[in-house]
C-alpha cells in the first residue's frame, strides 16, 4: 500500500464512529497533495443529505482525534463536506448506494460504433468485472448497456436541474 492509501486507510477507520455518532455515513475520504499543500478531504453522507452544522461537528471531533492519533506526518488541510450531487462513485458502496440513480459513464476510448466516450443512463447492475446501465433508446424502452470496469474513465451521479 501506498502512503496515501494508508493514510486514507486509517483516516477512514477513525472517521467512520465519529460519522455515526453524529447520524452520518462516511461517504469517502481522500488525501491529496495540491501545490504545496496537503488535503486530507473527508466526505460524509446521509439520505436526506448533510448540512453545515453535521460537518462541523464531524470536523471538530475527527481533528480533534487526529492530533492525539498524529499519524500523519506531513502539514495538511483537514476539510469535511459533502460529496456533492456530481458525486464520483469510486467505490462498491458508493453504486450500491446510487442503484437506480441517473449516472455519467466516460470510458477511455470509444466503445461502439458511434465513437463516443459518454454514456448516460439508470444504474442497474454492478460486479467485480462490469458495471451495468440502462439507457433509453426509445421514449418507452430501455436497454441494457454493459461496460468492464478496466474500460471506464469515470462514473459519478448526473446533475438533473
Amino acid at each position: 500500500m501506498s502512503k496515501r492509501s494508508d493514510i486514507e486507510t486509517k483516516a477512514e477507520a477513525m472517521l467512520t464512529p465519529i460519522a455515526e455518532k453524529f447520524g452520518v455515513r462516511v461517504y469517502d475520504v481522500d488525501y491529496q497533495k495540491e501545490g504545496s499543500d496537503y488535503y486530507l478531504r473527508c466526505y460524509i453522507d446521509k439520505d436526506e443529505g448533510v448540512n453545515i452544522e453535521d460537518c462541523e461537528k464531524v470536523s471538530r471531533c475527527m481533528s480533534d482525534a487526529l492530533d492525539k492519533d498524529d499519524f500523519i506526518s506531513d502539514a495538511y488541510i483537514l476539510e469535511v463536506s459533502s460529496p456533492g450531487l456530481g458525486r464520483a462513485l469510486k467505490k462498491d458502496r458508493h453504486l450500491e448506494y446510487s442503484m437506480g440513480e441517473e449516472v455519467e459513464i466516460k470510458t477511455y476510448k470509444p466503445i461502439d460504433e458511434t465513437k463516443t466516450k459518454e454514456f448516460v443512463g439508470f444504474l442497474s447492475n454492478f460486479n467485480e468485472e462490469t458495471i451495468t446501465i440502462e439507457v433509453p433508446v426509445s421514449e418507452t424502452e430501455l436497454q441494457d448497456m454493459v461496460f468492464d470496469r478496466k474500460d471506464i474513465a469515470s462514473i459519478k451521479l448526473t446533475l438533473d436541474f
